[in-house]
C-alpha cells in the first residue's frame, strides 16, 4: 500500500534544503507526484504536503458551498492563501522556505511525519509534544 506512515528527522543543509525520506519519495513516485502541494495546517504548526488530489479535495469541500458565503471565503483564505506548490530536486530535497520556516518554526532540523495520503513538516520539538499530548487525550479519553 502507498501511504506515508511513520516519522523521521533530517537536518536542513547550508544551502536551505532538506533531504525527504526515501519511504516517503517512494509513495510520491508511486503515486507519480512531481508538483507537491503545500499548505499550513488548520490546528497545528505544521506544513501539509501531498500532491495536487491533496488541493482538489479541499476545492470540492468548497465548492460544496455558498460561493459568496463567508464560510467558502474563509476556507479559500486558508486553502488558497495559506497553500504553495514545490518541487523535490533532482536528489530528493526540499527547500524549506520561508513560507515553511515562518508557520512551524523550523530551524535546523525537519520532522517529517505521514499522515496516511499526505505527510507534514514538523518543528521536531513541537511534534513530540503534539504527539504526546495526542496519546494522553486517547488515554484519558478510554473507558475505565
Amino acid at each position: 500500500m502507498s501511504r506515508f506512515l511513520s516519522n523521521a528527522t533530517n537536518r536542513i543543509d547550508t544551502k536551505g534544503r532538506v533531504s525527504v525520506p526515501a519511504g516517503f519519495r517512494a509513495v510520491l513516485s508511486e503515486r507519480g507526484i512531481q508538483e507537491l502541494y503545500c499548505l499550513q495546517d488548520f490546528i497545528y504548526p505544521a506544513i501539509s504536503v501531498g500532491g495536487p488530489d491533496l488541493l482538489d479535495r479541499y476545492e470540492r469541500q468548497i465548492a460544496s458551498v455558498d460561493p459568496f458565503s463567508p464560510d467558502a471565503n474563509r476556507m479559500s483564505l486558508l486553502i488558497h492563501g495559506g497553500g504553495v506548490f514545490l518541487r523535490l530536486d533532482a536528489e530528493g530535497r526540499l527547500m524549506v522556505s520561508d513560507f515553511i520556516r515562518d508557520f512551524t518554526g523550523i530551524s535546523s532540523e525537519v520532522t517529517f511525519v505521514g499522515r496516511s495520503d499526505h505527510f507534514q513538516l514538523w518543528q521536531p520539538q513541537a511534534f513530540h509534544e503534539a504527539q504526546a499530548a495526542a496519546r494522553e487525550g486517547r488515554l484519558s479519553s478510554r473507558p475505565a
